[in-house]
């Protein structure tokens, strides 16, 4: 019996052991994850200061022809797509063509009615499909 004893008190002092083990393998888990995480943001500030996301897309830039609809309210010559948005925006605000309750509609006028297809109020986001089918 004094055997057994000593058998069972020999795998208890081995299981708490093991324990131990396993907590040290976690706190240093716990440590190389949080290291992990300050390169990735280290890397992340990296790509800004080599121009990864500064980088404008050329398809944003190449200019694009508008319609003679899309011409009245833009200007008619050729500009880059992020300008054709801006200056619709410009002047669906100098004319006050935004909805004033629901801020995502936009109220069209004769100049914008031909361009959204003659409907009379547009969805902000439905504008924007409306009004790539007048670029070239």
């Amino acid at each position: 019996m004094a055997k057994k004893s000593a058998k069972s008190a020999r795998g208890a002092k081995s299981a708490k052991s093991a324990k131990g083990a396993r907590s040290t393998k976690s706190s240093r888990g716990a440590s190389s994850r949080g290291s992990a995480k300050k390169t990735s943001r280290a890397s992340a500030g990296s790509r800004k200061s080599s121009g990864g996301r500064g980088r404008s897309n050329a398809a944003f830039m190449a200019p694009v022809t508008p319609s003679a609809e899309l011409g009245a309210v833009v200007g008619g010559d050729p500009k880059p797509r992020t300008e054709i948005t801006k200056r619709l925006w410009e002047y669906i605000k100098k004319n006050g063509l935004q909805d004033q309750k629901n801020r995502r509609m936009i109220k069209a006028d004769a100049n914008l009615k031909a361009v959204f297809g003659g409907k009379s109020t547009v969805n902000m986001f439905e504008m924007t499909s409306l009004v790539n089918k007048h670029v070239k």
